[in-house]
């Protein structure tokens, strides 16, 4: 296949085209090789970075989150120390805390697109960048383009824009011009579509279940989209999508593919029915979905044949090399498809101006890290949140909340998330601020409580839960599980009629499903504290809740309205 360097997405010079040609020419069979990998860095010990990573001529690197200095350092380390520059790669979905401790969490694309304001995209992608970019990175796996399609699926969810393909192609094309803005590539994702059915390909092969029809008016839609936008990487999941698949190959048979291993969706679909002409890389290979498929030490160069220009992680790299290596002796990789995967890789990095940088100055001076976590952009951060938090149904008319009603108040957080003793703290300080008397729901200190009535309305004048069950790879279901015993439990919410109860998620937007009994429900979309503090102006009465759903959080049942 010729690949058209000049033309969109990477629109390189004839002096760029040079460089990426002579650059090809340069390199020894194992070096080309090395290109095709991008693993992730567990550390920044010097030691490790040079003899378990860049001895294999590595095209790319995604580094665990650090505290921004560490991570700084270690890139500008690696750069320094590589034959090519390279691809630093992080997850930047929601700001840059996916890969900076101390960066910014701007909040989750779910209140984005409750906010119907692609202003607050284009200032996610901004800050997900700017830090990001200070720190060293330049490609952004992110945005996320799927559209949430399924209440059910546990991996989707809040990282959406929501359910209308139009309003989702809108909000990533925002995000898009921000991170173009700060020379950052975003890797859309994840193709062909996750969301369908109800599962994680962490686990397994994910199913995109549409017709092809279906699929062009939705998924086509919006990867089509960015692809004409300009965006120069497409990240490919471990997802099917059989009906393209035998459509483009009737003689295949019966069984799931993830695309990562098909050629007929990254080949035939992605670059032959969508025209993208970009960097195709896979989404992490240690997943399940990846290895159920066939023997790794196969689907390792099958990968590449099949279509993807680079290798997203390893089960081990030094492994995962060889395998590599061996594919191309036993036929099943040629040489000419390696050429042309790190053609496109090293066409990215031309296009991203890393071509004509020394290696001490690709990574910019430490002056610039200045902007992560800064006033300005949690600030942003809160102007969202405010907009983002929706009333699903407030039937009891339990809002405002009044100290001077409801004083003793029960705060319970559920999940079970790492993040819940901080949203505890930090929601019950808020709350005691504005004169309530709130006590913390703990399980060991109910594990004997009393199951009358009167026991705890004697205690208790109002509850207050906090759904805390984030969104999170590796989890077969996001949904509530309850600290019970014979169904009375201490913290389900038997008491609606007892006492005014109100539930407000931070994560999951159909927590409905499982609390259809509470009359007041809110969606927050995230756990930052900037939407804690917004959350609280609202209860409070102080301020108006101005988020419209962006998917149904009444799951297509209508009793949940009631």
């Amino acid at each position: 296949m010729s690949i058209d360097l000049r033309a969109k997405p990477f629109n390189l010079s004839d002096e760029q085209v040079k460089w990426v040609y002579d650059t090809l020419a340069s390199l020894s069979e194992e070096e080309k090789v090395g290109q095709l990998f991008c693993p992730i860095s567990f550390s920044a010990d010097e030691g490790y970075l040079r003899y378990e990573l860049l001895r294999y001529h590595i095209g790319g690197l995604l580094f665990k989150t650090s505290p921004s200095r560490e991570v700084r350092g270690a890139l500008d380390f690696c750069q320094r120390n590589s034959k090519v520059p390279l691809l630093c790669a992080a997850n930047l979905e929601f700001g840059s805390t996916g890969f900076l401790e101390d960066g910014t969490m701007f909040g989750q694309q779910l209140g984005i697109g409750a906010t119907g304001n692609r202003e607050h995209a284009y200032r996610m992608g901004y800050v997900s960048a700017k830090e990001a970019a200070a720190a060293g990175c330049n490609f952004a796996f992110a945005p996320v383009c799927d559209p949430d399609l399924n209440w059910r699926n546990p991996i989707v969810n809040v990282r959406s824009y929501g359910a209308d393909p139009g309003k989702v192609l809108e909000m990533c094309k925002a995000y898009k011009r921000a991170a173009d803005e700060h020379n950052v590539a975003v890797s859309v994702k994840h193709f062909p579509g996750d969301g369908v059915d109800e599962v994680d390909q962490h686990l397994l092969v994910s199913v995109n279940s549409l017709s092809c029809e279906e699929w062009d008016s939705i998924y086509g839609k919006i990867f089509g989209g960015m692809i004409e936008d300009g965006a120069m990487s497409v990240m490919v999941g471990h997802i099917d999508q059989p009906a393209w698949r035998h459509r483009l190959n009737p003689d295949l048979p019966e069984g799931t593919v993830p695309a990562s291993q098909s050629k007929e969706l990254m080949t035939d679909l992605l670059r032959g029915h969508l025209g993208f002409n970009g960097l195709i890389i896979t989404d992490a290979t240690p997943m399940v979905g990846y290895n159920c498929a066939m023997k790794h030490a196969d689907a390792v160069p099958t990968t590449i044949a099949a279509g993807a220009d680079m290798f997203l992680f390893n089960k081990d790299l030094a492994e995962d090399f060889e395998y590599m290596m061996d594919g191309i002796r036993r036929g099943l990789l040629t040489w000419s498809r390696v050429d042309e995967a790190v053609t496109r890789i090293l066409a990215m990095k031309a296009a991203l101006g890393l071509w004509n940088k020394p290696a001490a100055e690709i990574v910019p001076p430490e002056s610039e890290m200045a902007c992560i976590g800064c006033a300005q952009h949690h600030q942003w951060a809160r102007e969202c949140a405010d907009e983002a938090i929706t009333l699903v149904k407030d039937t009891q008319h339990a809002l405002p909340l009044n100290p001077q009603k409801t004083k003793r108040l029960l705060l319970e957080v559920l999940g079970g998330c790492p993040s819940e003793a901080r949203i505890a703290t930090y929601m019950q300080q808020k709350l005691e601020a504005e004169g309530f008397k709130v006590t913390v729901y703990e399980p060991e200190d109910y594990a004997t409580y009393k199951f009358g009535v009167k026991p705890f309305t004697d205690e208790f004048d109002a509850v207050l839960y906090l759904g805390n069950v984030e969104n999170a790879s590796n989890k077969t279901t996001n949904r509530i599980n309850w600290t019970t015993f014979w169904g009375h439990g201490n913290n389900v919410p038997w008491f609606v009629h007892e006492v005014p109860t109100v539930f407000a998620s931070l994560a999951n937007p159909y927590h409905l499903i499982d609390v259809p009994m509470i009359p007041t429900y809110i969606n927050c979309y995230s756990n930052n504290n900037e939407t804690l503090d917004a959350l609280v102006e609202k209860l409070m009465g102080r301020d108006t809740f101005r988020g419209v759903s962006p998917v149904d959080p009444f799951c297509g049942k209508k009793w949940l309205t009631y």
